[in-house]
């Protein structure tokens, strides 16, 4: 084990006096250009993720709940409440989802039973600017 003297410490410190401000400046200058380079990468991408979920859910995601919905009761559901909740009927073998579907900007689907015989239905999300019909996301 080696033994620091004092003395030594101090002769150390006089000699390592820390970062010059040109070494700052520089290392600084260097995350600015890597930062520069990646950040332009991931801008508008949440937005893009948001309506590739969206897009899943209604094609795929919440379609294969209500498909097994309607193998099993003979009808697709005339809410989408239905899903999780047993409606009072003896054929229901769900929950056919976990939790209440809401699209990525946290509302709920618009879910329309379509015909009499509530064999079709249409599935909506608004898409990321409710006012604009141009933006939603339909199964049909």
């Amino acid at each position: 084990m080696r033994v620091v003297r004092f003395e030594d410490l101090e002769a150390w410190k006089s000699t390592h006096k820390g970062f010059t401000l040109i070494e700052l400046m520089l290392v600084v200058i260097i995350i600015s250009v890597l930062a520069a380079m990646v950040v332009p990468r991931f801008v508008g991408r949440s937005e893009e993720a948001r309506l590739a979920v969206a897009r899943a859910d209604v094609d795929a995601h919440l379609a294969t709940a209500l498909d097994l919905y309607e193998m099993d009761i003979g009808r697709y559901p005339n809410e989408l409440k239905e899903l999780r909740i047993n409606p009072g009927l003896t054929a229901w073998k769900g929950p056919y989802l976990k939790k209440d579907p809401k699209d990525p900007w946290k509302r709920d689907y618009e879910y329309t039973l379509l015909g009499s015989d509530g064999k079709d239905y249409k599935l909506c999300s608004k898409g990321p600017d409710e006012s604009k019909p141009d933006d939603d996301i339909c199964n049909q």
